[in-house]
């Protein structure tokens, strides 16, 4: 019986041999671009030195891990991911799901499309040109400021960018509007690819427009849903560092430092390549366990994950 299996198995590989040949080129990109260079993180366990190389340079063992889990500023940094993070996936997790909900709800098939159009477009803004317009919105005389003086909410222009705690708030709205319209995209296409005859055959037994958006829309896209959701809880420690270098300030600095801007300034602005590759092999362990983890609690819980 095993045998059997065996020859069927090799069977089909040959048949989709010219098939799966296709995929070779883009292996092999993967392993030049990506495998290859992980040699690299052995310099985390390393005192690196240009002069020296890689594998010239003194082994030190944990001494940079030990050195990061001691440093005072660690907990204020890990603070500001995670409240970052969450905050993030609570507003921009769920706010593209819903976009594409209505857009897919939309009757009017241009209107539907110069809508996703103009939700898109500011995603292909980079973080330059899209915090600038932020900035230039919320500095002391700006219209933001000029409007809460205007409406006696403030005596005085506000630096929005002076308040520390805001930080946080402008962070979060400024990536779910820049995100919003291009995170809708994998949705609307997943209901794009739900048979046209269930919406017809709801209509026809009086379901009204909730109705069909709980019962039929929800459910058909709820694997697509896990699985964004599990890559965002194992991309929980990412912050990325434009946006926030962008906002970041000295009156701001308590609440926007986070892992990433600090593993910029205190390890590659200074060289200190061992350190910062320390700690990014760090965070890069503590995603790989968050990944494992929501993927098998979603496997048990609604039997759909990642893998």
């Amino acid at each position: 019986m095993k045998q059997a299996k065996t020859i069927r198995g090799h069977r089909k590989v040959r048949e989709q041999l010219a098939l799966q040949s296709m995929i070779l080129p883009a292996l092999i990109v993967l392993f030049i671009f990506a495998y290859m260079p992980m040699y690299g993180i052995i310099i985390a366990f390393k005192d690196f030195n240009i002069r020296d190389g890689i594998w010239g340079s003194a082994w030190v063992g944990l001494k940079y891990f030990r050195e990061f889990l001691k440093d005072p500023n660690l907990w204020n940094v890990m603070r500001n991911t995670l409240v970052l993070n969450v905050l993030g996936t609570l507003v921009c997790f769920p706010a593209p799901i819903l976009l594409a909900l209505l857009i897919n709800e939309l009757p009017n098939g241009r209107f539907k499309k110069v809508s996703q159009t103009v939700s898109y477009l500011p995603h292909f803004l980079s973080w330059v040109i899209f915090a600038g317009l932020v900035l230039e919105i919320l500095r002391p005389s700006g219209i933001l400021s000029d409007l809460c003086v205007a409406l006696g909410l403030s005596g005085q222009p506000v630096n929005f960018m002076a308040h520390g705690s805001w930080f946080y708030i402008i962070f979060v709205l400024s990536s779910l509007i820049k995100g919003l319209g291009y995170g809708s995209i994998i949705y609307v296409a997943a209901l794009a690819g739900v048979d046209q005859e269930i919406y017809e055959a709801a209509r026809v037994d009086g379901c009204t427009r909730m109705q069909r958006i709980l019962h039929i829309s929800l459910p058909c896209i709820m694997g697509t849903v896990v699985v964004m959701l599990i890559l965002q809880i194992g991309s929980i420690l990412n912050t990325g560092i434009e946006q926030i270098l962008m906002y970041q300030n000295a009156m701001n600095l308590p609440f926007s430092e986070t892992l990433d801007t600090y593993v910029y300034k205190v390890g590659i602005a200074q060289g200190r390549m061992s350190y910062s590759t320390a700690v990014s092999l760090l965070k890069s362990v503590i995603s790989v366990i968050l990944l494992v983890v929501a993927n098998t609690f979603s496997k048990k819980v609604t039997d759909k994950g990642l893998f």
